[in-house]
């Protein structure tokens, strides 16, 4: 598993795709949070980061399919996916040095946003006035998130041999198991339903996990999303070997 994660991350940073969704990420951050009229701190009046953590699961949506479309799918396509049959990895092996070399881009894409806390905080009247409970939370609730879309992102690569295809169909489940449910709840139908239906989708845990409040049953979900996709993704590398 080691040796496919090292290959993973290498490959991926010496690409450009790599600093291109990286850079793409961060300039929609730095522009949101400074730039942009309507959602610039420098024009609310107040230091918060809320702008940037309700916004970042969008943008993660179409991000994270990106880092990992090309993971599976293009191993298959070029054959090299036999060749790694042939070598002592497991496909539980294969899958897990995937997902945690998409992880671990996804984090490296993050850290840089940390400046942004700190500029923040000195920002603040007076400085140091800032929810950095409800602001770790949200870090945390992004991690877990962007743990949940990556797992998405490989499940949907060994699907496909088409790399378009993989990302599209990725973003798709990203975006309706955050989202979808939140916004199926909301139907007057089933009105009854509708707080359990929306703690069936990502947001709600999402959400709670941003007020700062760090709960069990959150990380539990987030944890049962990532096992169960990485469950899928070895049994239908199984199903192809």
């Amino acid at each position: 598993m080691i040796q496919i994660f090292l290959k993973e991350v290498n490959e991926f940073l010496n690409s450009l795709i790599a600093y291109i969704t990286i850079g793409v990420f961060l300039s929609i951050m730095g522009l949101l949070l400074w730039v942009f009229p309507e959602t610039s701190v420098l024009d609310y009046g107040y230091a918060s980061m809320e702008t940037m953590f309700a916004v970042a699961p969008y943008v993660f949506v179409f991000l994270i399919p990106a880092i990992t479309m090309r993971s599976i799918a293009e191993e298959r396509k070029n054959g090299t996916l036999e060749l790694l049959h042939t070598l002592p990895f497991t496909n539980l092996d294969i899958v897990l040095g995937k997902f945690f070399a998409g992880f671990f881009l996804v984090v490296f894409s993050l850290i840089p946003t940390v400046v942004y806390y700190f500029s923040l905080n000195q920002l603040g009247n007076p400085p140091g006035n800032l929810d950095t409970s409800g602001i770790i939370g949200s870090y945390i609730g992004l991690f877990l998130l962007g743990a949940a879309f990556t797992s998405i992102g490989i499940f949907a690569s060994s699907i496909s041999t088409n790399q378009i295809v993989a990302f599209v169909l990725a973003a798709f489940l990203s975006f309706m198991l955050y989202a979808g449910f939140d916004s199926i709840s909301s139907i007057n139908v089933w009105a009854d339903w509708s707080t359990y239906i929306a703690q069936v989708g990502m947001m709600a845990h999402y959400d709670s996990l941003s007020r700062g409040l760090i709960d069990f049953v959150d990380i539990v979900y987030f944890v049962g999303i990532v096992s169960g996709m990485v469950l899928l993704t070895q049994m239908n590398l199984g199903f192809k070997r």
